[in-house]
């Protein structure tokens, strides 16, 4: 059995919601994978905890639901003054968790922060999907060059392997486009609109429940679905997109008449992201189109998300599940740590 040493940067929903899942399922992880893992540290913009003993995490999450991180327990070893880049680069961690939030128009300290890791010899699981957007080829280099695992799969769909079942169970085929409902926030709109509410409804609805910002301009004008999009085409196409690159249309103008249209001929709107690749041309998108009805991706409901790749070897191939949510993304980075996990066993082998 290995305990892996974490370091946690941002403790936010993710953060926490990863937390909760190391604590309850501790025995189970013990028993089936002999798989342990203990934070030691926690970095952000208020606190900062680092005890090579292990942090407690029921007090952890005691105090960030409570009074905040500041309020956790002292102990002998505990040490509240390191910045995130001592915490990183600490012998005492083998493993960086980067759970803070994404901002794809200044992604270089995200980027920062993974290069800092892999250079002191730290593996690096990402739920902030600046580093991927922007900088994988080379983030990817450094991890392969190092012998570190580099772990992404909560950045596209939350907890839904979105990603592995590209990269591992397809494997071997040829994949020429995705199609994907990958915004949970619009998709519910979408989903309240058809059930007759009007999109301001819809959103006051979407925000009163949590799905949606105070601002919700990155969703319903199309951008966050169009980050995770670029995120896909980096990698399984290997090529770098920027947004300006993109067809990127939102949600906001599709009103009760389109919604009616769209339902008397037997169809449904859906904010629907693609890529296609073409001889080696990348052509993207990201904008409302009108599904029939057999189309797998039209039954998509509510906050659930859906991807179809589009393989030469088997037609579609869809995969529906949450995309978003602090215990399914915090599951992404179980996940994660347990393919590190095998592989550890497998080297060991």
């Amino acid at each position: 059995m290995y305990t892996y040493r974490l370091v946690l940067l941002g403790f936010g929903a993710v953060g926490q919601g990863f937390a909760r899942l190391l604590r309850d399922k501790a025995d189970d992880l013990r028993v089936r994978y002999q798989f342990g893992a203990q934070i030691v540290g926690v970095y952000t913009r208020r606190a900062s905890l680092f005890d090579p003993t292990g942090l407690d995490t029921s007090a952890l999450l005691h105090a960030a639901q409570g009074g905040g991180l500041s309020a956790y327990p002292g102990s002998p070893k505990l040490r509240r003054d390191l910045d995130a880049a001592a915490m990183i680069a600490h012998p005492e961690a083998d493993t960086l968790i980067l759970a803070t939030p994404t901002d794809l128009a200044d992604p270089g300290p995200a980027v920062a922060q993974v290069k800092r890791a892999f250079q002191a010899g730290k593996n690096v699981i990402t739920v902030n999907k600046a580093p991927i957007a922007t900088a994988y080829p080379e983030l990817s280099a450094l991890a392969k060059d190092a012998g570190l695992f580099f772990g992404y799969e909560g950045v596209v769909m939350g907890g839904t392997p979105a990603v592995r079942l590209a990269q591992e169970a397809l494997a071997g085929s040829r994949i020429s486009e995705i199609r994907g409902v990958i915004n949970g926030t619009t998709n519910y709109m979408l989903s309240r609109m058809e059930a007759g509410a009007s999109y301001a409804e819809a959103l006051a609805e979407a925000q009163a429940k949590g799905y949606a910002e105070t601002d919700p301009t990155a969703d319903v004008e199309g951008y966050d679905a169009a980050g995770k999009l670029i995120i896909l085409i980096a990698l399984l196409f290997g090529q770098t997109l920027r947004l300006d690159q993109m067809d990127c249309h939102g949600i906001t103008e599709i009103g009760p008449q389109a919604i009616a249209e769209a339902s008397a001929a037997g169809e449904r709107w859906k904010l629907i992201a693609s890529a296609r690749l073409t001889d080696g041309k990348v052509e993207a998108s990201v904008k409302p189109i009108r599904l029939p009805l057999s189309d797998p991706l039209a039954g998509v409901e509510g906050i659930m998300n859906a991807v179809t790749y589009v393989t030469e070897e088997m037609g579609g191939v869809t995969l529906t599940g949450a995309g978003a949510g602090g215990v399914p993304t915090g599951f992404a980075v179980l996940s994660d740590l347990l393919a590190l996990h095998r592989k550890r066993l497998a080297g060991a082998g």
